[in-house]
């Protein structure tokens, strides 16, 4: 009998994408046949990059991974998380938890999703060591006051976060 290929998805609004981040694809890859990086519009969040721009940024990054054997793809998506991962075939869902404050929000997304689909479980990976501390937003922030983000994001995110808080500054 073929065992069942291992279909997961991982979304976010990776804006940017952080080297938190691609340590949880890359774990998550080791555990799955196929993954999903699923880039949300989440226009709610009022991102920096368009959605073009974020997905171009995380693809770039997951090229440069180690797969560990697994596909890895990038796809935008804007409906609703569950209704994506079904349409990818996943059966799993990876989310990253940095913190205890991370947990509560994730603890009720989780309840959510699985009343919306019980196939689809939810898989939890803690950010290691070296990542815990790195967000999207704290890169961002650190980024726009000139302070050195070369450690917590790959070398062209760095260089577009810069370039983009150039074109910000030379505008206001």
């Amino acid at each position: 009998m073929m065992p069942t290929e291992r279909i997961a998805v991982y979304p976010g609004t990776f804006d940017p994408v952080t080297n938190g981040h691609l340590d949880i694809i890359s774990r998550a890859a080791r555990l799955v046949d196929r993954l999903t990086v699923g880039v949300a519009v989440n226009a709610g969040k009022g991102p920096l990059f368009s959605l073009e721009e974020r997905v171009e940024m995380v693809r770039v990054a997951v090229d440069k991974l180690p797969t560990n054997g697994a596909t890895i793809t990038v796809v935008p998506f804007a409906n609703l998380l569950m209704d994506f991962a079904c349409a990818q075939g996943a059966s799993m869902i990876f989310r990253g938890l940095r913190a205890i404050s991370d947990f509560e929000y994730e603890f009720q997304m989780c309840g959510m999703n699985s009343r919306l689909n019980s196939k689809v479980e939810t898989v939890f990976l803690m950010a290691s060591e070296r990542s815990q501390f790195i967000s999207s937003r704290f890169v961002k922030e650190i980024g726009r006051l000139g302070g050195d983000i070369g450690g917590f994001v790959p070398a062209h995110v760095r260089d577009r976060l810069l370039d983009r808080f150039e074109e910000d500054a030379e505008s206001a």
